[in-house]
Order: C-alpha cells, then sequence, then structure tokens
C-alpha cells in the first residue's frame, strides 16, 4: 500500500514538471532579406525545435541551416555555401534566452502576452546578445508564440557581394511562428 501510494505521488510529481516544459519540433522561421532589386532572397524552415519552461521562462530554438528552402535553388546553394553561411561548419542557428517580465504572463489563463525575450541568437559561430519582442497566445493547454525582428548580417560575419551591391538586405526580417505542447 506504501508503494502504491508513493508510485502515485511520483507520477502526479513527474506530471507537473513535465507541465512546465513546452516543446515542439515543427516552428517556422521565416527569413526575408528582399530588397527593391532582388525579392528572392527569401527561405522557410518549418522543422525548427524549441521549448518554453512555463515556470522559469527559459526559450530555446534550434533550427537546422539547410532546411531554410528557397524558391530558387541556386539562392539555397549560396546561402549554404562558403561565402555566406557554411552550413557544413555550422549547421545550426540556436537561440537561448529568457522571457524578461515573465509575470505579466499567464500560462494558465486564456488570452494574448505581449512579451520581451532576452537571450543569445548563435549564427555561423558567432554569438549576439538579443532582445526580441514576442507574443504569447495561451488557449486551453496550447502556447502560441509570434515574433518579428531584424538582424544584422554583418554582426555574424555575413558580407559579401550581394549585400553591397543591395541585391541581400543588411538587416533582414525574422518570423518566428510556433505552437507549443
Amino acid at each position: 500500500m506504501k508503494k502504491t501510494i508513493l508510485f502515485l505521488v511520483l507520477v502526479v510529481a513527474t506530471g507537473s514538471l513535465l507541465a512546465q516544459r513546452k516543446t515542439t519540433t515543427s516552428a517556422t522561421v521565416s527569413f526575408d532579406a528582399t530588397t527593391s532589386l532582388d525579392a528572392l532572397p527569401k527561405a522557410t524552415n518549418k522543422t525548427v525545435i524549441g521549448a518554453i519552461d512555463t515556470k522559469t521562462g527559459s526559450v530555446q530554438f534550434e533550427a537546422n541551416v539547410k532546411n531554410f528552402a528557397f524558391s530558387n535553388p541556386t539562392m539555397q546553394g549560396h546561402f549554404n555555401g562558403e561565402k555566406w553561411l557554411k552550413s557544413d561548419e555550422f549547421p545550426k542557428f540556436t537561440f537561448k534566452g529568457n522571457i524578461t517580465d515573465l509575470s505579466t504572463v499567464d500560462f494558465t489563463k486564456d488570452g494574448s502576452y505581449n512579451t520581451e525575450v532576452e537571450g543569445m541568437l548563435g549564427i555561423k559561430g558567432a554569438e549576439k546578445k538579443m532582445k526580441i519582442p514576442g507574443t504569447v497566445v495561451v488557449k486551453n493547454t496550447t502556447l502560441s508564440v509570434t515574433s518579428n525582428f531584424s538582424i544584422a548580417l554583418a554582426d555574424f560575419g555575413i558580407t559579401g557581394v550581394p549585400v553591397d551591391a543591395g541585391k541581400v538586405s543588411k538587416n533582414p526580417k525574422i518570423t518566428v511562428v510556433a505552437d507549443f505542447k
């Protein structure tokens, strides 16, 4: 009888701990570096993994660089190549941070919460501290997160003729959309 009660207590405690961490394997990150000279530098990755800890506010994302899909295969080759992201050497984009205003987000109550995440964005072996705005929507037990921000390619050592010639934006727009369960 004591073993049964202990087992049930452990199951309930484990369930509570797991409920604090929400994950996804199908977040979408879009990259838009279009300019008035070229509308092709756009890509989307729909296989981004992520996690949010609703108790601590910890947020993590990881994207495989080669999973960004362009409409133009030549553009995709350049993106992954030696002159740009060197995806064989640097295969992942990463973000690790924390929700800065965690007390304003009620993960137990349906609603929409504007928030900010501060952390380190890693691209091509370089890391940059970022403050990224976002919206968290709580509906039943699902969290939906959206964010729109820009990065400076030069901060991550990404330069070259297409950037200098104005064919690729120096500050591409990044959009993140994720549903966590």
